[in-house]
């Protein structure tokens, strides 16, 4: 409580959208061809890393029930909520239905950037922590960040404090915004279950944005804030207390990532409005990552027909250029089926 009066002047605190878009009713398609065996889930927030290794994780899959929902299953397994609806199109968003099989997007291309510190890659709703003493680990988390009138500012920054139960200082701006919604802000929100910081707060050097917690879980993996860079409560409870002060922040937009996991080499894309610069963005990241490994772009045989299938309705699943075979069914068969679910998060 030694911090409670600590101005923080987050912008990235307003509610979450009062109202979400259904995708649909209808299920997915039945997968009992797909397959015989099932295994445990593996956690998709801490992976080892190889050498040059580029993506990490595996895809994975769960047999919904009855109470499920997306939002619920995306916190249990650590996605976001525009990660988990991406990958699972057609699945209605608040009944999936019993039986029905949802993919579980739990596999990763990095972004490109030097691999120290926290980098956020505004477009994946990710965040990336390379720890300073284990240089072969990543740790990865969903994040809420600013919708696109008060978007999460790109560039560099460091973490200049750590603030346990934060009072919310809400800057005029945001609190004129809540009074024109009928929702009036006092000028000092002190901590407790009404403050939108939650109960963890990472202050970054660009002044008034924050890495923090928040009292409104459904908004994590969203366009939600007014520029703040928001987790689960008990993810950032699990990197706060041995996130050091002075740790590099990179805050990063890369909607089209390419990357390698031995000699197979991966692409993944998140929406881009442009479709014309999504295909020019898609070239000149593949041909990058050819470039790294000092390739020869006509000398590699990338399936470009392949590449397509990264921007069709289940974005955000990475697609490997390097193999056979280009239906989404194919694609999908290796996913993991998942039997053994992890404890519920807590609220």
């Amino acid at each position: 409580m030694a911090h409670m009066n600590r101005n923080l002047k987050c912008r990235g605190v307003c509610g979450i959208v009062a109202a979400l878009a259904l995708t649909g009713c209808a299920s997915l398609p039945p997968w009992h061809d797909l397959l015989s065996t099932s295994k445990p889930f593996v956690p998709a927030n801490q992976f080892a890393l190889h050498g040059s290794r580029e993506a990490v994780g595996q895809v994975q899959t769960v047999i919904a029930q009855d109470e499920d929902t997306l939002p619920a299953l995306a916190r249990r397994y650590d996605l976001g909520y525009d990660e988990i609806v991406g990958a699972n199109p057609g699945v209605d968003i608040w009944l999936p239905g019993k039986g029905a099989r949802i993919v579980l997007p739990t596999r990763f291309v990095l972004p490109d950037a030097p691999r120290e510190g926290i980098v956020i890659n505004v477009a994946a709703r990710r965040l990336f922590y390379f720890p300073a003493n284990d240089s072969d680990v990543v740790i990865t988390y969903p994040v809420g960040i600013g919708r696109d009138e008060w978007s999460t500012p790109l560039g560099a920054a460091t973490i200049t404090e750590k603030v346990i139960d934060p009072a919310w200082y809400p800057p005029a701006s945001i609190r004129r915004e809540y009074r024109d919604n009928g929702e009036p802000l006092p000028a000092i929100v002190e901590p407790g279950p009404d403050n939108p910081l939650g109960r963890h707060a990472l202050i970054l050097s660009l002044d008034g944005y924050l890495i923090h917690g928040t009292n409104k879980p459904a908004g994590v993996g969203m366009q939600v804030s007014h520029g703040c860079i928001r987790l689960y409560p008990e993810d950032i409870a699990a990197i706060f207390s041995g996130m050091p002060i002075g740790t590099p922040v990179r805050i990063v937009d890369q909607p089209v990532l390419a990357g390698w996991e031995g000699k197979d080499l991966y692409l993944q894309a998140y929406a881009m409005p442009d479709e014309e610069k999504l295909s020019e963005t898609t070239r000149q990241v593949v041909t990058a990552a050819l470039q790294r490994r000092a390739i020869e772009p006509d000398r590699f045989r990338i399936d470009w027909a392949r590449a397509e299938q990264t921007r069709g309705p289940r974005r955000g699943i990475p697609v490997a250029l390097t193999r056979n075979g280009l239906n989404l069914k194919t694609l999908l068969r290796p996913a993991v089926l998942v039997t053994t679910e992890p404890v519920e998060a807590s609220e």
